[in-house]
C-alpha cells in the first residue's frame, strides 16, 4: 500500500556530485521521519542521514559538510544532495520513512539505488 522509489544514483568521479531522491506514494495520511541509508559491499548498512518531519536533520560523522538531505512534504519526497563525493561513500543508497496509513505506524524501505564513485 505504500511504495518508496528511489532516483538519481549512477557513477560519477572522485569530487563529483550527485542527487538522490525518493518519493513516498500509496495510502500515506503523514510522514515522520525520512532518511537515507547506504550499504557498501561487504558491509552492513549505516545511517547517512535523517529529516524529521519539522526538518531537523541528522548526519553520520564521515558526510557531514559533504552532503545535505532535505524534503518536500507536499510532494512526499526527500532528497540527498551528494557534493565533494569519495570512493568510500559507494555503495547501495535506500531511502526509508516512518509513514502512518490507515494500517497504523509503518516504516518502510526502498529497493535502493547504486552510487559508484570511482575515476
Amino acid at each position: 500500500q505504500v511504495r518508496l522509489v528511489e532516483s538519481g544514483g549512477g557513477l560519477v568521479q572522485p569530487g563529483g556530485s550527485l542527487r538522490l531522491s525518493c518519493a513516498a506514494s500509496g495510502s500515506i495520511f503523514s510522514i515522520y521521519t525520512m532518511g537515507w541509508y547506504r550499504q557498501a559491499p561487504g558491509k552492513q548498512r549505516e545511517l547517512v542521514s535523517v529529516i524529521s518531519s519539522g526538518g531537523s536533520t541528522t548526519y553520520t560523522d564521515s558526510v557531514k559538510g559533504r552532503f545535505t538531505i532535505s524534503r518536500d512534504n507536499v510532494k512526499n519526497t526527500v532528497y540527498l544532495q551528494m557534493n565533494s563525493l569519495k570512493p568510500e561513500d559507494t555503495g547501495v543508497y535506500f531511502c526509508n520513512a516512518d509513514i502512518l496509513n490507515t494500517l497504523g505506524r509503518l516504516n518502510c524501505w526502498g529497493q535502493g539505488t547504486q552510487v559508484t564513485v570511482s575515476s
